[in-house]
């Protein structure tokens, strides 16, 4: 068996300790961060994703503490339909369910299931060196650790990444978002059903949740990254720019205090050409991370940990374990990364004459394209 140094403790390097203790291999995760509390706000996990839960033997918890998506609707400014899915003929055709689940809980979840001791919090890793038989990490506190491979789950700014390839860096998608989880229960919005509304003053998104809270997020243009004219929005003026949208999200909006909201720019890696370098293997997003707008960011990570063991299971080589991993993985991530970055500039569409092109477009959309791409999404995979 094997020592594995895990840098980063998110969903992708949680996810996978727990896939390498399984096959009895000694792990250690190393966070950064003093304490782990996950950024963001809800995630849904594809039954792609829920499929490799379940290989790791997480997926009854993590689903006792989710809801079902059984429908996608896309939706223009005014309410009328512009796409709608029922995802029920895909997800039950393979077992497993679509689950919308807080990201927070998410992480408390995968980190309770792993044994005390595994995770180290606040080191910053500096840098690695590897030989042909080891790695050795070096941390900013002065001290190192030494293991026969380093996985890279740091995240899209990851600094194994860097080290290892300094011009992949983040790139910024033309959009800001804000997210928040609200008490909607006042609403009554049926659970199961996410919905998107694209219309030209951004984009407004809700997943409700089977508890009475309801996730949203919500994207606009920026020319810039970290603009400051955006880092100042506060709900009052999210109500300003969708005013026009229609019902619920004004109401939805209205339920919202400024504590509740977080904002971050949107970012992506383009696809790279290698995961694998030696006795280091970059994975999750510090791989492939990809916009959000195909809901894949949190599954992809858990594919990667259930592909990675299996690639583990087949060969007594770490280095031919990693360059199948590296085959298997990066044509799928590369494709998901370019679909969602495609997806996105559309759906972030102002201009009125383009804006009316796409919404025919996505009206007169086959179904058999959507059961092509649920095929893709679900059935595919690791």
């Amino acid at each position: 068996m094997a020592h594995f140094l895990i840098i980063g403790g998110g969903i992708a390097g949680l996810a996978t300790a727990q896939a390498l203790l399984q096959q009895q291999h000694q792990v250690q995760v190393v966070e950064a961060a003093a304490e782990l509390r996950e950024v963001g706000a809800g995630v849904v996990l594809g039954a792609n994703a829920m499929r490799a839960l379940d290989r790791l033997g997480l997926h009854d918890t993590v689903h006792q503490q989710g809801f079902a998506v059984t429908g996608i609707g896309l939706l223009d400014e005014f309410g009328r339909d512009l796409n709608a899915i029922d995802t029920r003929p895909f997800t039950e055709r393979v077992g497993y369910d679509n689950l919308a689940i807080h990201r927070a809980e998410l992480q408390r979840l995968l980190l309770a299931a792993l044994p005390a001791g595994i995770v180290q919090l606040g080191k910053r890793l500096a840098r690695f060196e590897q030989t042909v038989t080891q790695v050795t990490a070096y941390f900013e506190d002065g001290s190192h650790l030494t293991a026969d491979a380093l996985l890279a789950a740091d995240g899209i700014n990851s600094r194994v990444r860097r080290q290892l390839l300094p011009g992949s860096k983040p790139r910024y998608a033309g959009y800001t978002c804000w997210r928040g989880v609200v008490d909607a229960a006042v609403l009554q919005l049926p659970a199961g059903r996410t919905t998107e509304t694209w219309g030209r003053a951004g984009r407004f998104g809700m997943v409700p949740l089977g508890n009475g809270q309801v996730y949203w997020f919500a994207c606009v243009n920026s020319p810039e990254a970290r603009s400051a004219h955006f880092r100042a929005f506060r709900v009052a003026d999210l109500q300003r720019q969708f005013a026009g949208y229609h019902a619920p999200i004004p109401q939805l909006l209205a339920l919202t205090t400024d504590e509740q909201v977080l904002w971050g720019d949107i970012l992506d890696l383009k696809p790279l050409r290698q995961f694998h370098f030696g006795r280091v293997l970059l994975i999750g997003d510090a791989a492939h991370a990809t916009t959000p707008n195909m809901g894949q960011g949190a599954g992809q990570a858990v594919e990667d940990a259930a592909a990675l063991a299996s690639c583990l299971a087949s060969t007594d080589s770490l280095e031919a374990a990693f360059q199948r991993f590296d085959q298997r993985r990066r044509r799928r991530t590369a494709r998901i990364i370019t679909q969602s970055w495609q997806l996105g500039k559309a759906a972030q569409l102002t201009n009125l004459v383009l804006v009316k092109l796409r919404n025919a477009v996505m009206r007169a959309l086959p179904s058999r394209l959507n059961e092509q791409q649920m095929a893709f999404l679900y059935e595919e995979g690791e």
